[in-house]
């Protein structure tokens, strides 16, 4: 069974291990997703995201670099295996050279600083999907769960003379008072030049008032690369029913996540948000009952959640496979689900 996952953050984990001086490749590791794991488990395509947090960085950009120079490395230390793609008929190519393709997003849009010409600057550095937000109110829109104020001061701390980092904490701390909830006016500017270059919008971590924004003012099919529903666990970083509608209307694809306190309100008997394979199953059913089978794709999440998993790494697939088919999903709606839906979408947007 080929698989697409639209979302891991192998990358950033990467770039953190050696920032504290501790070794970490692409290659193998001890992680939830390497090469070797992706390539015995017949991946096609796997998203990598550079995911910057904005209550660890005072300089966001800088950061973003550094894990642009990780992926930019790891990906010429395995032209065996593996090859940056940023169109369609690169996937295509990667395929028949036996080589796995990976693809480079962007989690938190206010590595723009606002600006459209940096916006424009990483699409030539290879971004082709991004989230409007992580859990910061930002210069484009509003995050479904934000993190509270004090959490974004920390990067700040003895920063204070800098001018450009005042103002910097000065923007944010607007952002997070202001009264509108949904994408601001810049956020939608971003998103009709997203449409233009060829940058899919990715609404997984926006509200629900953005992800509303995103459906009144695209033009073209989106995704939530990491996201599950809300009807069977009612975190605010999971989708309504009236939105999942609204993206499959859209032509757009939905990642389920594999995280436990995404997938369950309730804990085990141990009182952990355990990762069960059933229930990743239950939000897929679900959002087939709801947007139809063709809207939904994987967005596993791994290296961007804890290790409490029954699908421990994406070595271990298959257990999906067997549990969809428990669910009474056919063999070719279970390829839908694991590649052919996210691929069709990207044959439509990325040329």
């Amino acid at each position: 069974m080929k698989i697409i996952d639209m979302h891991c953050d192998t990358v950033s984990r990467i770039y953190q291990e050696r920032k504290q001086q501790k070794q970490a490749n692409l290659r193998k590791n001890s992680f939830q997703v390497d090469l070797t794991k992706m390539k015995s488990a017949a991946y096609l395509l796997q998203n990598f995201a550079l995911f910057i947090d904005l209550g660890e960085t005072a300089e966001p950009y800088e950061t973003f670099l550094g894990q642009l120079a990780v992926f930019q490395e790891e990906m010429a230390q395995n032209t065996d295996l593996i090859a940056p793609v940023t169109s369609y008929p690169q996937i295509l190519t990667n395929e028949s050279q036996e080589k796995m393709s990976a693809l480079l997003t962007l989690e938190e849009g206010e590595v723009c600083g606002g600006s459209l010409t940096r916006l424009q600057e990483i699409y030539g550095m290879g971004i082709r999907m991004m989230t409007f937000t992580w859990n910061y109110p930002n210069s484009l829109g509003y995050p479904a769960e934000p993190a509270p104020f004090t959490a974004l001061i920390k990067p700040f701390t003895g920063c204070e003379d800098n001018t450009s980092l005042r103002s910097l904490k000065n923007a944010y701390q607007t952002a997070y008072s202001r009264t509108e909830k949904g994408l601001t006016s810049l956020g939608i500017e971003f998103l009709a030049e997203m449409e233009r270059l060829g940058i899919i919008p990715d609404v997984s971590h926006l509200s629900d008032e953005g992800i509303r924004d995103v459906c009144r003012f695209a033009t073209k099919p989106f995704c939530a690369s990491h996201s599950n529903t809300r009807s069977l666990c009612g975190r605010g970083r999971n989708l309504p029913d009236n939105l999942i509608r609204a993206i499959s209307e859209k032509g757009g694809i939905i990642g389920v996540n594999f995280y436990g306190p995404f997938l369950s309100d309730t804990p085990n008997g141990h009182d952990i948000f355990f990762s069960y394979i059933k229930n990743i199953a239950q939000h897929i059913c679900h959002i087939s009952d709801i947007g139809g089978i063709y809207c939904i794709g994987l967005g596993s999440d791994f290296d961007g959640i804890d290790d409490n998993l029954e699908l421990e790494n994406c070595s271990k697939m298959e257990l999906l496979v067997h549990e969809l088919q428990k669910w009474g999903f056919h063999t070719s709606e279970i390829e839908q689900i694991f590649h052919k839906n996210v691929l069709n979408f990207y044959q439509e947007l990325l040329k």
